[in-house]
């Protein structure tokens, strides 16, 4: 059986790079893989929020990092090994938490779930490559890559504002549906594309769903 053809480029720490600032960074990388997770406004309550942001700020005095500035602005200026570790912990922390489903989880609707996939795969090709996905009951993961640095995040948010009209649309309701500022991470190795991949195909039976309740797509080159 033939391998499908990779996605994009890895990661090249020597190319040209763009960091956009928001709330958290922002790393982009023309024709590089990006891993995005975006997810509903109710699928993390506040209170969770707030704790690990203290939970962040704990992190950064345990590791004698500058405590009197806000953890993201500190994130940036540490060593690589010390930064990866840090966004291992807490991207562990927010994965799992969104595997236990909180929110309204409206996304659990196979007709809604599909409003989704039509909309990741509309300018498939066009705008941008596509790869594997899956969409939650109240999260969506997905890889995919750019032509351009400033390309991945216009197309984010063109994704979440016509996707979220769409959805209120059928549901009959008005207001916010996504939480703004995906979180993305851009594919540094061959094993961590693959591992990425597995984990988006897994995604759905890890956290208990039948296959009814999540819609899972599989890149095919």
């Amino acid at each position: 059986m033939t391998e499908p053809t990779r996605l994009g480029e890895l990661f090249d720490p020597k190319a040209e790079l763009s960091i956009s600032e928001h709330f958290r960074p922002h790393w982009s990388q023309a024709g590089a893989i990006v891993f995005i997770t975006f997810r509903t406004a109710d699928s993390i309550p506040e209170e969770v929020l707030k704790r690990w942001e203290r939970e962040k700020q704990d992190w950064m005095r345990r590791h004698d990092c500058p405590v009197d500035r806000h953890w993201s602005e500190v994130l940036p200026t540490l060593d690589p090994p010390l930064r990866d570790q840090f966004k291992k912990e807490f991207n562990r922390c927010r994965e799992d938490f969104l595997d236990t489903c909180h929110g309204e989880c409206v996304l659990r609707k196979p007709e809604l779930a599909k409003i989704v996939a039509k909309t990741l795969l509309h300018f498939d090709g066009k705008r941008y490559r596509m790869g594997d996905f899956i969409v939650m009951p109240n999260h969506v993961h997905l890889l995919a890559s750019f032509a351009s640095e400033d390309a991945m995040e216009a197309q984010c948010d063109s994704w979440l504002h016509y996707s979220a009209w769409q959805i209120n649309l059928a549901l009959e309701q008005k207001g916010k549906f996504w939480q703004q500022e995906p979180f993305d991470h851009l594919v540094r190795s061959p094993q961590q594309y693959e591992y990425l991949r597995k984990y988006i195909r897994d995604n759905g039976t890890k956290a208990g769903l039948p296959p009814n309740e999540y819609l899972y797509r599989e890149y095919l080159g």
